[in-house]
């Protein structure tokens, strides 16, 4: 199991949870998620994710990782203007963030 602030994630079983309630994410959604979650805290490059996510050699287009993105924060209610979990490092990749962000 692996958790990192509120998102819960079992790799055996493919299933996820924000606080008590699980999220249904597609394959591609649980992978990218278990990819960024593994290495919450550090930055993962966009040829990675494509390399381990969508085990493609070469892109051309990020389109796919941003779509994928936009529905995987919705889903762990992450806001995109001002996300909390999953940060975009401009130039460099994406963040799952080990520690909110957000002040009371």
């Amino acid at each position: 199991m692996i958790e990192v602030q509120e998102i819960r994630l079992d790799p055996e079983t493919r299933r996820a949870w924000r606080g008590g309630d699980e999220i249904a994410l597609s394959r591609k959604e649980f992978d990218l998620v278990h990819k960024l979650m593994s290495n919450a805290g550090q930055i993962v490059s966009r040829e990675e994710l494509m390399r381990d996510v969508w085990h493609a050699s070469f892109w051309t287009s990020s389109k796919t990782i941003d779509v994928h993105l936009g529905w995987v924060r919705r889903k762990l209610g992450d806001d995109s203007r001002q996300p909390h979990l999953i940060t975009t490092i401009r130039g460099k990749g994406l963040r799952f963030e080990k520690a909110s962000a957000r002040v009371s």
